[in-house]
């Protein structure tokens, strides 16, 4: 289901739009355009809290580290 949008762009976009689409291409331009851009928030957004919430593990994962390292090498070597 396709819906009508009443949208103001400037003159430049539209002449770069037609460009690469031509005036009949420009809806799937504009809509391969906005999924392409939500997908890469998206990906950046979830880079930013994956390493967000690295750091904020980081010291509690080096302690734990360190407690099973010392666990590891307690035990009798085959």
């Amino acid at each position: 289901m396709n819906k009508r949008l009443n949208i103001t762009l400037p003159e430049q976009t539209v002449r770069l739009m037609d460009r690469v689409a031509g005036k009949g291409q420009r809806s799937r331009l504009i809509d391969q355009a906005v999924h392409r851009y939500v997908e890469q928030e998206g990906r950046t957004n979830l880079r930013k809290r994956l390493q967000e919430g690295a750091r904020a593990r980081a010291e509690r994962d080096l302690q734990l580290a360190a407690e099973w390292f010392a666990v590891d090498e307690s035990l009798p070597k085959t």
